[in-house]
């Protein structure tokens, strides 16, 4: 875990929010001069607390209205069987979230579709194609509540 003292917390809330700020913004924003400010900056880096930067895209401007939530329940859970699942689902780019779950489930998946058919395709000639998926069981996103990409640091 990286150390962090508040200016820190207060330079990665203001780039959460907004990561194409210039570092003199950034550092306006928090309270110091240009030179601190990016050197903060670069060591976060540094130290893995900023991964990446990218622009976030709404999925309904891009024609992606459909929001799936699939429970997956695998056929076995030997090693060879779960990398199989996971080699397979790294080339889904339908899929946007994956998690190993508990419970009566192995995977819980969040994707995106233009449609219930496209949903279908997916589900029919990629998901339930894998040998190793025993069964999925979808739901629907009827609206979004609530949704951010910011940590709470």
């Amino acid at each position: 875990m990286i150390s962090l003292d508040e200016t820190d917390r207060k330079i990665l809330r203001r780039l959460q929010a907004d990561a194409g700020l210039s570092v003199q913004a950034v550092a306006d924003a928090v309270g110091l001069s240009l030179s601190p400010c990016w050197r903060r900056i670069k060591r976060l880096r540094e130290e893995g607390a900023i991964a990446g930067q990218v622009t976030l895209v709404d999925q309904r401007a891009v024609g992606l209205t459909l929001t799936a939530l699939a429970n997956v329940s695998l056929t076995d859970h030997h090693d060879e069987t779960v990398t199989a699942f996971e080699r397979a689902l790294a080339g889904w780019e339908e899929v946007l979230e994956c998690h190993a779950v508990t419970g009566d489930r192995d995977y819980f998946l969040r994707i995106l579709a233009p449609d219930m058919e496209a949903y279908e395709r997916f589900l029919s000639q990629k998901l339930l194609k894998e040998p190793c998926v025993a069964s999925v069981n979808s739901r629907f996103s009827l609206r979004r509540v609530k949704y951010t990409t910011a940590l709470p640091v």
